[in-house]
């Protein structure tokens, strides 16, 4: 090891291209890597985001580090919904099963979200992997710009037909006329549930699992805040009902969007943007969905399986169990997908 006293060795200086001596190609200085430490310490790590080179170490400590914060960024997202139910179930049964239909309706915004998260993580990670930021920068734009583009046609349809398309999933007169404003939110302000799947897909492929569970997580904190004051008009604000509980879950995902995008103005970090970056390549938005495509179908299928079983076994005259298994699927296979991508 190089001493204080003989910064160039024992045996004369360091030379990188010499196999037998232990420096590091990316740190040609030959600053050692530390051994890992205890379990806790590798959790803590893992939480606080360390900055360090994932190609380089032992691949079981690198799994670690990035799969505890996919967890806890899964197990966040899976919270919208239930906290959502949570609180308009205080308004009665309509008013739950209106949550439980919309997001069924969401849930074909999560497959776009979820198949298109698999190919950004995949670009990213390997223009990351070829010491390449600038690629991995150029890539996550055009990420956004391909998700805001789907974004807005699902918004736009779906501000226009929310009540149609509760009314054919088996809503009743009463659900369509007090909660078509909840589906209309919701499926409008989609591009908050686009862009964090797709800047947070960026995050993890760039190594920053990190940035990705935080910003979640403050997005969970101000849905939890802001439903109940929403809803049942706590302090100054007014009492929304249910049309209270959408906006709230927008504003919450609004904000986190805004964080991810201060994070990626932030520069020193794996995964910055600048103005160079800021541009439109047609080439990379399709390769981008051309390796998503079949990562979307996947997701598709099991939700559209189960959303045309339970239309066409359920009876007509019985309210159908939409409440219930889609938050258990969110929180079932969302973390399969995330670990996976």
């Amino acid at each position: 090891m190089t001493s204080a006293a003989n910064p160039t060795g024992p045996t004369g200086p360091t030379d990188p291209t010499d196999p037998t001596n232990p420096v590091d190609p990316i740190d040609p200085i030959g600053i050692e890597e530390q051994p890992p430490g205890s379990l806790w310490e590798e959790l803590r790590d893992s939480l606080r985001g360390v900055q360090r080179d994932y190609t380089t170490g032992p691949v079981g400590h690198a799994l670690l580090l990035l799969a505890v914060p996919m967890v806890l960024e899964t197990l966040a997202e899976s919270i919208f919904a239930v906290v959502d139910i949570f609180f308009v179930s205080k308004l009665g049964a309509w008013a739950t099963a209106t949550v439980g239909i919309t997001e069924t309706l969401m849930h074909l915004v999560y497959t776009v979200a979820i198949g298109l998260s698999i190919g950004v993580t995949a670009m990213v990670a390997r223009r990351i992997g070829e010491k390449d930021p600038e690629a991995a920068a150029r890539t996550a734009v055009q990420a956004i710009c391909l998700g805001l583009s789907i974004a807005a046609v699902i918004g736009i349809l779906g501000a226009i037909f929310a009540p149609q398309l509760l009314a054919l999933m088996g809503a009743d007169e009463t659900m369509v006329a007090q909660g078509g404003s909840y589906a209309r939110i919701m499926l409008a302000g989609n591009a908050t549930v686009m862009l964090l799947f797709l800047i947070n897909a960026a995050f993890r492929g760039a190594g920053d699992a990190a940035i990705a569970m935080r910003v979640l997580w403050l997005a969970n904190g101000i849905n939890v805040v802001l439903d109940p004051a929403l809803i049942f008009g706590w302090g100054p604000l007014p009492e929304l009902g249910i049309q209270g509980a959408a906006i709230a879950t927008t504003v919450g995902r609004g904000t986190a969007v805004l964080a991810q995008f201060w994070w990626l103005a932030r520069a020193g970090g794996r995964l910055s943007i600048g103005r160079r970056h800021l541009k439109v390549i047609p080439s990379m938005m399709w390769r981008l969905w051309r390796l998503s495509v079949t990562g979307m179908f996947q997701v598709f299928i099991p939700v559209a399986s189960w959303i045309g079983l339970v239309s066409a076994s359920w009876p007509a005259s019985a309210p159908r169990p939409w409440p219930d298994t889609p938050s258990a699927s969110a929180s079932s296979s969302s973390p399969c997908y995330r670990a996976g991508a």
